[in-house]
């Protein structure tokens, strides 16, 4: 039997559990349809949120599938965001098996992994907060009493709360062919900020810290054509037109093509960068011909780039993203 090995860790401000185990496609595929299973760039594993009584599930979930090694794992204190809240329960099998077959469902209909991630996650908390209640049973009562009882008074974001009532219409639609009418809970407006920007002076900056010639058409490319990471990581070499000065950039977020202007001085240096690289299938690839960029390689581009220019705000690739006029 396979074997998964359990140890503790922090990420960012979270408790997480992180899971270890060699390469096994079966094994990954049985890991990534636990709720809340996350793979971790930075950390190159397999992750799930830390809650006391995310073992009881694992154990639970791969009872007869795999070994777990728990020797390392330690429980671990967490204050409680509101200390009047009853204790959430660990869902049953019969829940976990539903939250799984409306995620099979979701894998169907091409969700978006981040989408599906984020539902049965939501789903998860909502059941628990019920203490396992039927789905049959659930009512727009329920909702409204998980609203004011655990994200109105855990002080949660309005971002959340409206994942969650999207997570419950959808999977009670699916799952149970009938309508809840979650909308009788008053959504707050998502809070807008403005994003971070750079100056003109801090951008020159950074576009010129790196002498290598990949590394500075990657951050060009970012900041001048306005794209995401993804989008970036995902461009072959034939989504340039040269001839016309456009990049296609396709199914990007909503799972739609656009298209993006390309100056004349960014169509040199990809030229350029082609001449020395000689790229096989991606725009940009790793020391692999035919292998795609990674996002590590991508985020220790920037950093370093950050290093060379001394700038010391906390710059995202996102933040070059929103800085594109």
């Amino acid at each position: 039997m396979e074997k998964i090995i359990l140890t503790n860790a922090i990420s960012g401000r979270e408790n997480i559990i992180i899971l270890h185990f060699p390469y096994s496609l079966q094994l990954k595929e049985l890991v990534k349809q636990f709720p809340g299973a996350k793979w971790n760039v930075k950390l190159n594993a397999w992750t799930i949120p830390y809650t006391e009584w995310q073992l009881d599930l694992l154990l639970k979930y791969f009872k007869g599938k795999v070994w777990l090694d728990y020797s390392q794992f330690k429980k671990v204190h967490q204050k409680k965001p509101c200390p009047d809240i009853a204790e959430l329960e660990p869902l049953d099998e019969a829940i976990l098996k539903e939250i799984k077959s409306f995620v099979d469902w979701m894998r169907n209909k091409r969700y978006a992994e981040s989408s599906i991630e984020t539902y049965a996650g939501a789903l998860s908390t909502f059941f628990r907060f019920l203490k396992n209640k039927s789905p049959e049973e659930v009512d727009n009562q329920d909702i409204e009493q998980f609203n004011t009882a655990y994200i109105i008074a855990r002080k949660y974001s309005s971002s959340f709360q409206s994942q969650v009532v999207n997570a419950v219409k959808l999977f009670f639609s699916n799952r149970q062919n009938r309508k809840l009418n979650p909308d009788i809970i008053y959504r707050p407006k998502k809070e807008r900020k403005l994003p971070n920007v750079l100056s003109k002076e801090e951008i020159k900056r950074i576009l010129e810290s790196h002498h290598n010639r990949k590394h500075k058409s990657i951050l060009s490319v970012i900041y001048a054509c306005g794209l995401r990471r993804s989008e970036l990581l995902n461009l072959k070499i034939q989504d340039v037109d040269s001839k016309r000065n456009l990049l296609i950039v396709r199914q990007s977020k909503g799972k739609k093509d656009r298209v993006v202007p390309l100056s004349e001085k960014i169509v040199d240096m990809l030229r350029e960068y082609y001449k020395v690289y000689r790229p096989v299938a991606w725009l940009f690839e790793g020391k692999t011909a035919g292998n795609k960029y990674s996002e590590k390689s991508l985020e220790n581009i920037l950093k370093q780039a950050l290093a060379k220019a001394k700038i010391n705000n906390p710059v995202t690739l996102h933040w070059l993203r929103h800085s594109f006029t």
